[in-house]
C-alpha cells in the first residue's frame, strides 16, 4: 500500500485544455477526482497540490480562477500560488517593444513542494501533471536521496514530453474520457452550503 500525492501543474494543464474549443468545459475540472484516476489498488490519494498564479492585471479572468479555486478549497485540495513578472520583449514582425507578463515561481514551487513532502515522507509515489522539463532536477534529486520513492508524470493532453517519460518511474496518459469523468457539476454545492456556479464561458 502506497501513500500518493499528486502535483498539478496549472497552467501547463488549462493551457492544454484551452488550446481546442472542445475541450473547453474541462476547465471545470475537479482535480481530486481526476487525481483519484491515478490510485490503484490498496494504493490512497494523501494529497493534491495545485500550483497556480492569478493574472491581477484581468478582473474577468481573476474572478473566474478564484471562483474556481473556492471549489478546489472545497475538495481539501491545497493551492500553491507563483507569480507574475511584467517582462518586455522585441517583437519580430513589427520590430516594437511591448510588455507582457511572463509565470514565475510554478516550476521551482513544484520541485521545492516534491523535495519538502519527501522529506517528510508524505508520499511513496508521487504523480506530476506537467510536461515541464525544468522539473527534471528536483525527480532526479529526491530519487538520488529517496531511492525507494517513485514519481510518475501525466503529460496534459496533447502535448508531448518524451524527455520527462523517460525519466519518470512511471507515466499515464491523459484522455478526453479521463476529463470528461471528472468534471464539477454546473452547480456545485458546497460543505457551508452555499454554491457557485460553472462559468458561462466554460461549459
Amino acid at each position: 500500500m502506497a501513500k500518493i500525492v499528486v502535483f498539478v501543474d496549472g497552467f501547463k494543464l488549462y493551457h492544454a485544455i484551452a488550446v481546442n474549443p472542445t475541450y473547453h468545459r474541462y476547465k471545470w475540472l475537479n482535480l481530486k477526482k481526476f487525481a483519484s484516476l491515478y490510485v490503484h489498488g490498496r494504493d490512497t490519494l494523501e494529497g493534491v497540490l495545485y500550483f497556480t498564479t492569478l493574472a491581477t492585471w484581468d478582473m474577468a479572468k481573476t474572478s473566474r480562477h478564484k471562483l474556481y479555486i473556492r471549489a478546489f478549497e472545497n475538495e481539501g485540495i491545497s493551492i500553491v500560488y507563483g507569480e507574475f513578472k511584467r517582462k518586455q520583449k522585441h517583437c519580430r514582425l513589427c520590430h516594437k517593444d511591448f510588455w507582457s507578463f511572463e509565470e514565475k515561481q510554478t516550476d521551482v514551487n513544484i520541485a521545492l513542494s516534491l523535495f519538502q513532502l519527501a522529506v517528510a515522507d508524505r508520499y511513496d509515489k508521487a504523480v506530476i501533471i506537467s510536461g515541464d522539463t525544468d522539473l527534471l532536477p528536483a525527480v532526479k534529486a529526491v530519487r538520488s536521496t529517496f531511492p525507494a520513492k517513485q514519481i510518475g508524470v501525466v503529460i496534459p493532453i496533447g502535448r508531448a514530453s518524451e524527455d520527462f517519460k523517460k525519466q519518470a518511474d512511471f507515466h499515464y496518459k491523459m484522455r478526453e474520457q479521463h476529463l470528461a469523468s471528472c468534471r464539477f457539476d454546473d452547480v456545485l454545492v458546497l460543505k457551508d452550503k452555499s454554491t457557485i456556479a460553472c462559468p458561462a464561458t466554460w461549459k
